[in-house]
């Protein structure tokens, strides 16, 4: 079997069988697509190739000067296409069973204060062309901010999730799994005013003979929502206009900054982890640390005794 029917066969078995995201197969297709140049280029392939051609390409990856991360997510795409090849048959050994992995650099998350969140929520409310643009920026930033979901969570969430003044919105995360998570009153007055608008334009296109839209933030993109990188690029404008640093602000640091928060005012880890999502309250665990370090800071900047 080619690489490319290899890693086709691969994808698709991660989809059916595992339900992977779309944006953890386009993650998986390009990091084994690079794996196969590099192979091709030394007359291999996923089917001849061996542990120390595999070692010799995380050296490679050493010496480009690519970030533990990136080796890291890389040996494990080679992991799980050659457990797959062994499972399905296609290979009579997994050479790649016994490489350990570089480890991962632990960096704690950039994250924003209190204050800067509130100048995003401003400026989300003052920003865009015509008033409904500016009821969806406030909508779209409330809800980030008061349940931290991923970007991708947010731009798909479904008509149907926010029908009805909820207190609490459903959220399908990684691999179809659903949480419940609390709406603050903002987010709630801010998704209402949204729904009233949105409902008005849906009931006007309806009456032109126009179909509908399942999502809550609809738009006329190919995927029928609006796009991440809308959103991304939206998220940098807010920032420059609430004289937030545009380097700071990314969708993730909304996330980042609601479990901060709610770290800092005694909210319970595993609570925290229920509302990102997470299945490991190890990966929840890293703002225990960003909260640390700013506890030192303080001391460092605020005590008497710190100071030279």
């Amino acid at each position: 079997m080619s690489d490319q029917r290899l890693i086709a066969s691969f994808l698709e078995a991660q989809a059916a069988e595992r339900g992977a995201a779309e944006n953890t197969l386009v993650a998986y297709a390009r990091d084994l697509g690079s794996v196969s140049d590099w192979l091709a280029g030394r007359g291999l392939d996923f089917a001849r190739a061996g542990r120390t051609d595999i070692e010799e390409y995380l050296v490679h990856c050493d010496a480009q000067g690519f970030a533990k991360s990136t080796r890291a997510r890389r040996l494990s795409a080679i992991k799980q296409i050659y457990r797959f090849a062994f499972e399905e048959g296609l290979r009579a050994d997994n050479p790649a069973v016994q490489i350990a992995g570089p480890g991962r650099d632990k960096r704690l998350p950039k994250t924003l204060s209190v204050a800067e969140v509130d100048r995003l929520l401003d400026a989300a409310a003052a920003h865009g062309r015509k008033p409904a643009d500016r009821v969806r920026n406030t909508c779209l930033m409330q809800l980030l901010y008061a349940t931290g979901m991923r970007v991708s969570e947010l731009v798909t969430l479904p008509l149907s999730a926010a029908k009805g003044d909820p207190r609490m919105l459903l959220i399908r995360g990684k691999g179809g799994k659903e949480r419940m998570v609390p709406l603050s009153p903002p987010a709630r007055q801010a998704l209402a005013e949204w729904l009233a608008l949105r409902d008005r334009d849906e009931a006007l296109a309806r009456s032109q003979g126009k179909p509908g839209s399942a999502y809550l933030f609809a738009s006329r993109s190919k995927a029928g929502h609006l796009t991440r990188h809308g959103f991304y690029a939206l998220i940098k404008e807010l920032a420059v206009a609430a004289g937030v640093s545009p380097a700071k602000v990314t969708p993730h640091t909304l996330r980042h900054a609601f479990a901060t928060h709610l770290l800092e005012n005694g909210a319970d880890l595993r609570a925290i982890q229920t509302f990102l999502g997470h299945a490991d309250v190890a990966t929840t665990e890293i703002y225990t640390h960003v909260l640390e370090e700013r506890l030192r800071d303080l001391v460092l900047e605020h005590h008497p005794m710190a100071r030279d």
